[in-house]
């Protein structure tokens, strides 16, 4: 097991979710903590509460936005935010879609606490690297907001 296969375990064993959990990794590149981020990924989570799409793939969008996403009226996104979101997107559908059956909570989980805990850490840990593969290729740093918000 990799060390973010770890930490996932220990944050879902904390009784943090998909979308909660991909914005601790991502604060905890960056070397930060900001509870209200992960307090706000709670409403993406069990697919927006209601099985619709997948709280990892919109958290990982939230994730994407945090690094190029437009912070300040001073402050302008990142011509790479569409395309980054584009592929992320494109790979979850191709990398989880046909092996779920889609990409809702619903049909991933089939609204059965046993395969949640079963199938989730892997999809968040293999996301997470996606993120962080597709940042880099951007040119953007996972440990750095320097292309964009720095405070």
């Amino acid at each position: 097991m990799t060390d973010d296969t770890f930490r996932v375990l220990e944050l879902v064993l904390q009784g943090f979710n998909c979308s909660q959990i991909l914005a601790i990794l991502a604060l905890d590149a960056l070397g930060r903590e900001d509870p209200m981020v992960v307090r706000a990924m709670s409403g993406l989570v069990g697919g927006m509460g209601c099985g619709k799409t997948c709280g990892t793939l919109t958290g990982a969008c939230c994730v994407l936005g945090l690094y190029a996403g437009r912070g300040t009226a001073d402050t302008e996104e990142a011509p790479e935010l569409s395309l980054m979101l584009a592929e992320l997107n494109d790979w979850f559908d191709a990398e989880f879609g046909g092996r779920f059956g889609g990409t809702t909570c619903d049909d991933i989980t089939g609204k059965d606490p046993g395969l949640r805990l079963e199938r989730c850490p892997q999809m968040i840990t293999d996301t997470f690297r996606k993120i962080a593969d597709l940042l880099v290729f951007h040119g953007f740093s996972p440990a750095s907001l320097s292309r964009g918000e720095n405070e």
